[in-house]
């Protein structure tokens, strides 16, 4: 019987696969869970019992030599270049994803790093706003799918993020995500039989979390889905908050098994409690920490790292321009002062009866609307008039007579009277503020907190500006993810009209503003430091080419409590801006780590009549304190940078660039098969023509969006001038998605995928070409270029080594590394004149060889194989023993808090054991090494007589 393992290729059916699993039956048969390797297979998985199937194991010994007879060895250069390629990094090394088209900063790297150099990528970027965090999940992507472990992908983000990180990740690492909008899954759904899974229509995928929490559906869905990579962006979403689980949090839950690989990225990790936080990290490792309420730096190491604008300004080279900051003082007008003086004086009855402490006094949110606009104050005075006139006699309410009091005073402020819109239409015609609306590259962002706000500024700037209605656009919540896609992706394209963007506080999660923009304006100003924080990393964030212009617009009144109130206010400007450059995290200074939190102390501080003295006394002795959980992630990430070894870039070399090689593959199978390229003439790049099978090839991979508009692809491996068409691309016409019309080529365009199939043809399965080499070699010596590569019991290679096996008349003499091979054969001149000097006696002596060839690879191998033992035996141990200890903590912890309920007791250690039993076997599968090594002999090159 044949002793089937991991690793094994097989031909069955003709084709050639590569064993991923082996189970046997109570009948002692097996089933062979195989993944394609042959170009007609490649990537499909099938199962196959060996009782009924005709497996052949592939003998490496019996490979057949084919001599080359085309000119320059062109075609024997193409297959090994197409074959080299495919090598796995199997390093804790970077090898790709710091040569993605950006800007690149050191501190970009650290998340890769952090990493590659653990089992398990699974990892929290916190990041401050704007320092790239969707950069740095698009190294650590690159870096997985080299390693042949990025196949399937889903990226969960909010709604008005979608459409910006698709875009960043193909234009910067060609990282093909397909988005599943609303409207998409319909048409999917509806293409679909009723119990197929649409999470297997596309390998590829970014989906809003908004749309998976509605749907029911989805769960099951999801369950029986599997993925390599999932990134959860806005990551501060699914943490847990008190208690109850909301459905984003489960839902993160779910997907958290769903994926050996977890990326999550938030600028705002936690809300300042243990057990939200924990949250994070049990789904990133749910071993990580048995009690949520209680752990140490040592439990989360290498799950996250967190770092501010403070600390890497040494590394960013002027990329953060220092921001210009301004409060515009607006002076009450009458209307707005006796407005003013009536709610200062107001007391509402619904308010007596609150303690303090219980939540905001209704008089308090009225006053934050107030400071939005009248048109919001008016909004929320009829919504809790409404509820008081269901539920009391009109005449008989004070509070009511009070609200439609201030109401009618509220409805006489006129635009004219209504300062701050008239500070804001001054500051945009000012010369000094020099806003060119003609300017297609200056373009304004004003934020509000309320949607009446960001309503009454749109339809009064339309009016008012002198500029077309569509310059004008507005951005809230309520509007459908492919509506709020499309109006900041219009706000990034300097074609079409839009130059102002009045939005509401949903546009300060994540977006990219500033692309157009460096130009701000808070039309009010929020009561959290969080939200400063948001707004402003709209368009101060890691690629600002100009200094971000800031304003603030400030109430200025006679009246002692608007104007105290408005000092306190004025206070979170000031202090916001020391603590960005002083701690980095604003949020320090309210010691509160949420929204709602943040807005609760100044609401407190304004209900208590804090004057600003004492209110900044406050935010100093907060300023003073520290913040655990900042202590804990730098803490975690400091103790795995000491105990790990330093990640170094490493550059892998082929015989080709990836342009030269996609050209002379082309230009090659132009002879057989039209396959017409040209190359640019103004950068270094290819036009190349779509044919039938390319097309096909990329529509099954690249987002409808993406693809090249007419019948050519143009590439180009010059980063800087992908970069600058990724800027250039919102200039296209209005019918047109704005995508850049040249795409980046590097290792990880699928065009390259495409072609190195093509080039993989050259030669049929079980051949390996040869070449004479009279020139470099002398009569007698021959290099046997060899792959091996020995996986893990989950059939991942562990070690894959490309080396040459040199000979001198039939006798082995050394190992060559593959650079030593390319020197010593000069296989780096793509000129090698073909005088074809191999006849059948230099064929014959060659297979002669074989056996040995193969005997001296496994030795080698060998050699790799004690290697690796050596270094991952202790490293698998620690695992395995870290595993067996956080078992314990997690019994311990419900036997404390379970003591008394011994049938949930009981229940819950059950299902920790079938956890860490799940963990240790996943850890062994991963990291056990198989000494049973594929070799493959690739190509023959030999020394023959003049």
């Amino acid at each position: 019987m044949v002793d089937f393992a991991p690793g094994m290729r097989t031909i069955i059916r003709d084709e050639e696969w590569m064993v991923k699993k082996i189970e046997t039956n109570s009948l002692g048969n097996k089933a062979l869970y195989c993944i394609g390797i042959s170009p007609l297979v490649k990537d499909k998985e099938a199962i196959f019992l060996t009782d009924l199937e005709q497996i052949q194991i592939v003998n490496p010994a019996e490979v057949k030599l084919i001599p080359d007879n085309s000119p320059f060895y062109k075609r024997t250069l193409l297959y090994l270049e197409s074959q080299w390629r495919q090598k796995i990094p199997t390093d804790a090394n970077l090898h790709i994803g710091h040569q993605a088209a950006m800007d690149l900063m050191p501190y970009q790297l650290d998340p890769a790093k952090l990493s590659l150099q653990r089992p398990r990528q699974r990892i929290l970027v916190a990041d401050t706003v704007g320092l790239g965090k969707t950069l740095e999940a698009g190294i650590l992507m690159s870096e997985l799918i080299a390693r042949g472990k990025g196949k399937r992908i889903l990226v969960v983000t909010v709604k008005s993020m979608m459409t910006q990180f698709q875009k960043e990740m193909w234009n910067r690492f060609t990282i093909p995500l397909v988005r599943l909008d609303s409207n998409r899954i319909q048409k999917i759904r509806a293409s679909l039989p009723t119990n197929y899974n649409p999470f297997f229509y596309y390998d590829k995928t970014i989906v809003s979390i908004d749309t998976l929490k509605r749907d029911v559906e989805y769960r099951t869905h999801l369950e029986n889905a599997y993925w390599d990579i999932i990134v959860i962006d806005e990551a501060q979403n699914v943490a847990e908050r008190g208690d109850r689980q909301a459905q984003r949090s489960r839902l993160a839950k779910l997907l958290a098994d769903r994926s050996d690989t977890m990326i999550m990225l938030s600028a705002t990790p936690h809300d300042g409690r243990a057990k939200s936080f924990a949250s994070l990290m049990n789904m990133l490792d749910p071993t990580a920490i048995a009690d949520p309420e209680n752990y140490t730096p040592e439990h989360i190491k290498g799950l996250c790292i967190r770092r501010f604008k403070k600390d890497v300004k040494d590394q960013v080279s002027g990329s953060f321009l220092e921001r210009k900051i301004t409060l515009e003082r607006c002076n009450a007008s009458a209307q707005e002062e006796y407005v003013f003086d009536i709610f200062a004086e107001m007391q509402l009855e619904m308010d007596l009866g609150k303690t303090r402490g219980t939540g905001q006094l209704f008089k308090t949110s009225l006053e934050k609307s107030l400071f939005s606009s009248p048109a919001a104050c008016i909004k929320s005075i009829d919504a809790r008039l409404k509820k008081l006139y269901k539920k009391y006699n009109v005449d008989d309410i004070k509070d009511i007579r009070l609200l439609e009091e201030l109401k009618a005073a509220l409805e006489k402020i006129t635009p004219e009277s209504f300062t701050r819109y008239q500070k804001l239409l001054t500051l945009l015609r000012s010369k000094d503020y020099a806003w060119n609306p003609n300017d297609t590259g200056d373009r304004v962002v004003i934020f509000t907190e309320r949607i009446e706000t960001m309503k009454y500024l749109a339809e009064k700037l339309r009016a008012d500006l002198g500029v077309k209605a569509n310059a004008i656009q507005e951005i809230s919540g309520s509007m459908s993810d492919a509506e709020q896609q499309k109006i900041v992706e219009d706000f990034g394209r300097t074609e079409l009209p839009v130059r102002v963007l009045v939005a509401s506080d949903v546009a300060s999660e994540g977006l990219n503003l500033h692309y157009l923009s460096h130009r701000l304006i808070h039309f009010d100003i929020p009561w959290s430091l969080m939200v400063f924080q948001q707004r402003n990393g709209r368009i101060d964030r890691y690629g600002q080419q100009k200094r971000p212009d800031i304003r603030y617009m400030l109430i200025e009144s006679d009246n002692k409590k608007i104007k105290g109130d408005m000092r306190i206010i004025e206070i979170l400007i000031t202090k916001e801006e020391q603590a960005l450059k002083n701690i980095g995290d604003p949020s320090l200074l309210l010691g509160k780590f949420t929204v709602e939190d943040e807005e609760l102390v100044v609401s407190e501080a304004i209900e208590g009549g804090s004057d600003e003295a004492a209110f900044e006394k406050t935010l100093n002795a907060s300023e003073a304190d520290f913040d655990p959980f900042e202590t804990l992630m730098s803490a975690a990430s400091e103790a795995e940078n000491a105990e790990t070894k330093e990640s170094t870039i490493v550059e892998d070399d082929t015989l080709f660039t990836d342009v030269d090689y996609l050209y002379q593959a082309l230009d090659f199978l132009n002879q057989t098969e039209s396959h017409p390229v040209e190359k640019l003439q103004t950068v270094s790049g290819l036009d190349i023509k779509l044919t039938p099978d390319m097309l096909r090839r990329l529509k099954a991979l690249v987002p409808e969006e993406a693809l090249p508009h007419g019948d050519t692809l143009r590439v180009s491996n010059d980063k800087a001038f992908c970069m600058e068409q990724m800027r250039n691309s919102m200039q296209k016409n209005m019918d047109e998605s704005a995508w850049p019309s040249t795409q980046y080529l590097w290792k990880l365009h699928p065009v390259l995928s495409w072609v190195n199939d093509k080039a993989g043809l050259l030669f049929g399965r079980g051949e390996a070409p040869v070449i004479g080499l009279p020139d470099k070699l002398a009569a007698g010596e021959s290099i046997y270029i060899v792959s091996g590569s020995m996986p893990n019991l989950k059939s991942t290679p562990l070690v894959d080594e490309w080396f040459g096996l040199f000979y001198q008349n039939g006798k082995f003499v050394k190992v060559l590394t593959m650079n030593e091979v390319v020197q010593k054969a000069g296989l780096s001149n793509e000129k090698i004149p073909n005088t074809n000097c191999i006849g059948e006696a230099e064929i014959a002596n060659a297979s002669g060889l074989l056996a040995d060839v193969v005997a001296h690879a496994k030795q080698h191998l060998d050699e790799h194989y004690e290697k690796y033992q050596v270094e991952m035996t202790p490293m698998l141990d620690e695992e395995v023993d870290k595993l067996i200890s956080l078992q314990e903590k997690h019994h311990e912890y419900y036997q404390l808090t379970l003591f008394e309920q011994e049938r949930k007791l009981q229940e819950q250690e059950r299902r920790v054991d079938e956890l860490f039993d799940q963990f240790m076997n996943w850890v062994k599968e991963t990291l056990t090494i198989q000494n049973n090594p594929y070799i493959r002999i690739v190509s023959v090159l030999m020394g023959v007589s003049q």
